[in-house]
């Protein structure tokens, strides 16, 4: 099995820990490719920094379905561009945010997705909501910036656990979902010191694509994530215009 796994920005060191969140949660005989976007912003922070992020995610899970890749995950705690790459493949592509939500709800009855920035806390607190997980789950800010996660001296580690402190006191939250995938190196270790379950949504959106394809599922091309109707793009974008079936 081969699972496409993308990082829609386009750090390659946070790819690099992404893939090996990815590599430690997949099963014996499940090959991750891991990619970086080739344009886009170097961190995703908001509605403005996910709008352009989006074709360069499209451009990866298109050239990684070619490749043979049986599905494919987004690895944006926004789940950055979601709709459209299912709609415009034809192997499953998973969310981590989604999925990660999923998962928690199987450990806990309470929750508490802790994120990064106070830019990130709407996006994802309508996620939430989407998702269906808005009377279980609360969203806490951490108050750092993405890329400080790759800092040892940024202090961004111990914000991370005094919001967790917090979710654990004042939410009452059974587990902890980790809000950025910038934080996917950090679940195994947080979950052994606060002994709670500590959910990284990387992992959770491998093991949900592994599902999917062993029972031979993916996405329905009925209603909203029906192929796109062939027309022109223009400019910049001619690139990602919908070929006729």
């Amino acid at each position: 099995m081969r699972i496409l796994v993308v990082n829609p920005n386009t750090t390659r060191t946070m790819t690099r820990t992404i893939e090996a969140a990815a590599r430690a949660a997949a099963a014996q005989g499940t090959a991750i490719e891991a990619a970086t976007s080739a344009m886009g912003p170097v961190s995703i922070e908001g509605y403005y920094d996910e709008a352009f992020a989006v074709p360069g995610l499209l451009a990866e899970i298109r050239r990684g379905e070619a490749g043979g890749a049986e599905a494919a995950v987004i690895a944006c705690f926004d789940d950055t561009g979601l709709d459209a790459a299912r709609s415009m493949a034809t192997i499953p592509v998973i969310g981590i945010c989604e999925a990660a939500l999923g998962l928690a709800s199987f450990v806990a009855s309470r929750f508490t997705v802790v994120t990064t920035s106070e830019r990130s806390r709407v996006p994802v607190e309508e996620l939430v909501r989407r998702y269906g997980f808005a009377a279980r789950a609360k969203v806490r800010v951490a108050g750092v910036p993405v890329l400080a996660l790759e800092d040892p001296g940024s202090g961004a580690v111990a914000r991370l656990k005094g919001e967790i402190v917090r979710a654990l006191d004042e939410d009452h939250a059974e587990a902890i979902v980790l809000g950025c995938a910038g934080m996917a190196d950090l679940a195994a270790a947080l979950q052994r010191e606060f002994g709670v379950p500590v959910i990284d949504g990387v992992g959770a959106a491998v093991k949900q694509a592994e599902a999917l394809v062993s029972l031979g599922l993916t996405t329905g091309k009925r209603g909203a994530y029906a192929p796109p109707s062939a027309k022109p793009y223009a400019g910049m974008l001619a690139e990602f215009a919908p070929p006729a079936a």
